[in-house]
């Protein structure tokens, strides 16, 4: 018996009868002789930890673009905020740790530079339109590993494409993942808005606080205290009703007050603009696009589809530097 198939055993002996087991996956797109010491799914969170798209997320806005503090989040951080949060909640329902990691690391590598940002601009100009979660999963199965994909199960493609409030998950691992997302943003935003002087831990409406907390910690904690004992009761994954409905009311206050304020997001009409500009500037200059985005095009991709790829993989600073080498003449550079 190989440790592969002795952790398969375990997870079988240990994890609920509703978690996803390795040994049950749906398999891959492409066979590949199995690892003799890794399941599936643990083999799948290294890929994703190994890969190109994953270290760009270091360099990727999160909420604030490029700010100038060391410890606003970035989309890396996020990611492993999402990580921790999920793999908390699926230790403490026996579901299948590997799993969650996987999906949680892969959920935002397909996201643009400069945030939402980036990825409304691509979704204006591109005729195919451009979501940041479908190109997450394109980025997995197509543009790593020059096109050769990750070649990842069904279980963490499917996590990674329906890891949106509009998407459902067909494990309970990936439905952890989701609301996962949910709670590391609206615990992290709201830090970083603090630290930025834009609101105040007293600016939250009293009737959210009185459910959920008044401090960050106290929140974070209620959320996962309460969503572990209602899911373990459901055998779903599902918040109570009056602490679901806060964050709710949290996450609507956010929108309200931090995600469309100027002092946050002003800058981010500017962004959006780089990103259309530079979506048109190499639509005119197809041939300067390296050379695995002409072999996806000689596959059959599509030129916009193509477009997007190039620039929905580049970080925040490769944008500015790309426009600024088109547009801006060397000597007007600070």
């Amino acid at each position: 018996m190989t440790i592969r198939e002795s952790l398969e055993l375990r997870e079988k002996e240990f994890l609920s009868p509703h978690a996803a087991f390795s040994m049950d996956s749906k398999g891959r797109r492409r066979w590949e002789e199995p690892c003799d010491i890794r399941p599936v799914f643990q083999r799948d969170r290294d890929r994703i930890l190994h890969s190109k798209s994953f270290r760009r997320l270091k360099d990727k806005t999160q909420v604030f673009l490029t700010p100038a503090g060391d410890h606003y989040r970035t989309r890396l951080t996020h990611t492993l905020e999402v990580s921790q949060n999920a793999r908390t909640i699926a230790k403490a329902l026996r579901l299948n740790e590997d799993l969650v990691e996987a999906i949680a690391l892969g959920h935002d590598l397909g996201h643009t530079p400069f945030g939402h940002a980036g990825e409304r601009a691509l979704n204006k100009v591109c005729p195919y339109g451009f979501c940041h979660s479908e190109q997450s999963v394109r980025v997995v199965e197509l543009l790593e590993k020059d096109g050769q994909g990750l070649n990842l199960t069904f279980e963490v493609c499917d996590g990674i494409q329906n890891h949106q409030t509009n998407g459902m998950p067909s494990t309970l691992e990936g439905k952890i993942v989701r609301i996962s997302d949910k709670i590391a943003y609206i615990h992290h935003d709201m830090d970083d808005a603090i630290r930025a002087g834009i609101l105040k831990e007293t600016d939250i409406p009293k009737e959210i606080t009185d459910v959920i907390g008044e401090t960050l910690g106290r929140r974070l904690d209620c959320f996962i205290h309460d969503l572990v004992t209602t899911s373990a009761q459901a055998h779903d994954i599902c918040m109570s009703e009056p602490v679901g409905r806060a964050m709710q009311s949290l996450r609507g206050f956010l929108f309200e007050h931090l995600y469309t304020n100027p002092s946050a997001k002003g800058d981010e009409k500017k962004a959006e603009v780089l990103i259309e500009t530079l979506y048109e500037y190499y639509g005119k200059h197809m041939e300067l696009l390296p050379q695995d985005y002409h072999m996806l095009m000689e596959r059959g991709e599509p030129k916009e589809k193509v477009l997007c790829d190039y620039i929905g993989a580049m970080t925040d600073r490769f944008a500015i530097f790309q426009y600024e080498e088109i547009y801006v003449p060397r000597c007007w550079r600070g």
